[in-house]
C-alpha cells in the first residue's frame, strides 16, 4: 500500500506524519510526503519539525519537500491531507472519482468528525505548536496504522 501525506509546503505537517505513520507501520507500506505548493521545493524539513521528530525516536532529517502531482493521484492508495485547504486542492486535481475517494482529511481517519478536523499549520508559531501537532498526528497515525493492519 502507498500512503501519501499532504499539506502545504511539506516542510511541517506532512513531514512529521509521514514519519510517524513510518514508524507504526511494516516496511511493505510505502509512506511519502508532498506539498501543495512549490516554494520549498528541494528544502529539508522545518528544523522545529525535525528537532520534534527526534525529541520522539523519529529521524525525518533526510527529507526534501516536493509538490504533489497528478501522477501522485493515480499511484498512491490514500492521501491525507493536514487541512482543508489542502483537501481541496488535491480534490482539485482528482481526474475520477476513484481519485476523489482516495483524498481524506488525516485527522477524520483519527474519529475527528466535528471540532478539530484541522491540523494546524505551526511554521508561524513556537515550539509548542509543533509538539502539539505531533501529538494530533501522531494520534491520526495510530487509528490509520491500526486499520491498515487489522484487514
Amino acid at each position: 500500500m502507498k500512503i501519501l501525506m499532504l499539506c502545504l509546503g511539506n516542510i511541517c505537517r506532512s513531514p512529521l506524519a509521514e514519519g510517524i505513520l513510518r514508524s507504526k507501520l511494516p516496511e511493505d507500506f510505502e509512506i511519502d510526503s508532498a506539498g501543495t505548493i512549490s516554494y520549498h521545493e528541494g528544502k529539508k524539513a522545518d528544523h522545529r519539525s525535525i528537532k520534534i521528530a527526534q525529541q520522539y525516536g523519529i529521524d525525518i532529517s533526510n527529507h526534501r519537500a516536493r509538490i504533489i502531482t497528478p501522477k501522485d493521484l493515480e499511484d498512491y492508495d490514500r492521501i491525507f491531507c493536514m487541512d482543508l485547504e489542502n483537501y481541496k486542492d488535491a480534490v482539485s486535481m482528482a481526474n475520477s472519482e476513484e481519485q476523489r475517494q482516495k483524498i481524506r482529511l488525516i485527522l477524520n481517519e483519527a474519529g475527528n468528525n466535528g471540532d478539530q478536523i484541522e491540523v494546524p499549520d505551526p511554521y508561524w508559531s513556537e515550539m509548542d505548536a509543533f509538539d502539539n501537532v505531533y501529538k494530533m498526528l501522531d494520534a491520526a497515525c495510530d487509528s490509520i496504522a491500526k486499520n491498515l493492519t487489522s484487514k
